[in-house]
């Protein structure tokens, strides 16, 4: 029945049925921060965020996946009230140096108190509200593509005469097994308050 129909709709069908296979890449079971759009153009964004809670730790160069495995073990009852938080999206790393990786805590979490951590290595940190500019891309989540990424994102605000201030950040929407095309990544450059 499927190689009856036109390859527009073959391809179609076959990312509808991969999707649906990949259940949670979509990411709509998960919390994320909110934000309000102030301005749109294509796939670059002006952005305003309310303050977020974050729990972050400094990734190694040779063992990056200890960063998140240190992180999953936080919000799984590592910390020291043993409580559980769930899981949002999404993934932040930071694109200074020491480069570290965080997870953004629920709202809820943050309102009725964040556990202290028990690891040493990871920190609690409170991001004040702010605008950002921001650049969705897809593909690989590698620095290379990442770079680039903030390469378009700094000539894109430089194009629009906005200022910007700090490192980037590196958002990262989807499971590591998600395929490169159906990745939502996103870098994003907070931008000097108006006056």
């Amino acid at each position: 029945m499927v190689s009856n129909l036109p390859s527009r709709n073959k391809l179609c069908l076959m990312i509808a049925l991969i999707s649906s296979l990949l259940g949670g890449c979509s990411g709509n079971k998960y919390e994320s921060p909110a934000y309000s759009v102030l301005k749109s153009e294509g796939s670059f964004e002006i952005r305003y965020y309310s303050e977020i809670t974050l729990v972050s730790v400094p990734m190694p160069k040779r063992s990056p996946d200890g960063a998140f495995m240190k992180l999953f073990g936080y919000i799984s009852g590592q910390n020291l009230a043993s409580e559980k938080i769930s899981m949002t999206i999404p993934v932040i790393k930071s694109g200074s140096s020491p480069q570290m990786m965080s997870f953004v805590l629920p709202k809820l979490v943050v309102e009725h108190g964040v556990p202290s951590p028990s690891d040493h290595d990871l920190i609690i940190t409170r991001v004040p509200a702010g605008r950002y500019a921001v650049y969705r891309f897809a593909g690989s989540t590698g620095s290379s593509n990442s770079n680039k990424s903030a390469l378009k994102l700094r000539e894109w605000t430089g194009r629009n005469t906005l200022t910007v201030t700090g490192a980037p950040l590196f958002a990262y929407y989807n499971p590591p097994w998600t395929p490169g095309f159906l990745r939502r990544n996103e870098v994003l450059l907070r931008l000097v308050p108006e006056k």
